[in-house]
């Protein structure tokens, strides 16, 4: 799963990066983003926008705003037979902007707090879905889902998901709305080359999303080796 992950850039990098042609957000950069908390999310609305947006899918026919506690990720495998994803899937899909995640890995009783990032250090969109959900008051609260995949191999020994990252000259063809062949768009959620990531540990003050600081981020022991490793046996 992806449960919890870091945006950097400022606005007007993220625009420069992405190409984005109108903004509607104006989020500072959060080093410890949660689920239910608001994220950067690139559409494509006739042109391509950066906008804000509620992690949590909420789908349309949904009773109430609870149901997207529920709905952080969505998996690859199945999301064109889950109701709550197949519509979005054709017509909804969306890019959501980060620097990397973080993911818990299993040591005897304890679990270590492991920061994973594309070596080149830039941003990059996790394949993402959006719904319009109308509230009781009538109000529009616009939300979304990251998808998630099979691990590469610097994710095995860490855990058995990770998140879909869209290769950057994939972006386009991904935000495409018109674009509603099945099998191409699954075509795109397999996992991100190994090679071109690395994994650290940093400190379980994370393990709070009330931390959100740099100091997230910083090491706290020796950078876990990027090369492929034996999978971790849950």
């Amino acid at each position: 799963m992806c449960g919890r992950f870091v945006r950097q850039k400022e606005v007007d990098e993220i625009v420069s990066e992405f190409g984005v042609q109108e903004v509607s957000c104006a989020l500072s950069p959060s080093y410890n983003i949660a689920p239910t908390q608001e994220v950067a999310v690139i559409i494509e609305d006739g042109v391509k926008q950066l906008v804000a947006v509620r992690w949590g899918l909420v789908p349309y026919w949904a009773d109430g705003l609870s149901v997207g506690n529920k709905l952080i990720n969505a998996r690859a495998e199945t999301i064109t037979q889950r109701s709550a994803f197949k519509e979005a899937f054709q017509k909804r899909r969306c890019l959501v902007v980060a620097d990397g995640f973080y993911e818990w890995q299993k040591k005897g009783s304890a679990r270590q707090p492991i920061f994973i990032r594309l070596k080149s250090g830039r941003g990059f969109g996790f394949a993402g879905l959006y719904e319009n959900w109308i509230s009781p008051e009538g109000k529009n609260i616009r939300t979304c889902t990251i998808i998630t995949t099979q691990p590469n191999e610097i994710m095995q020994p860490i855990h058995d998901r990770m998140p879909a990252i869209i290769p950057k000259d994939r972006e386009g063809m991904w935000l495409n709305p018109n674009l509603e062949d099945p099998a191409s768009l699954l075509e795109l959620l397999r996992p991100y080359p190994a090679a071109e990531m690395e994994t650290y540990q940093v400190s379980t003050i994370v393990n709070s999303p009330a931390n959100d600081t740099p100091e997230c981020l910083v090491p706290s022991s020796i950078a876990i080796s990027a090369e492929p490793t034996l999978p971790f046996m849950d």
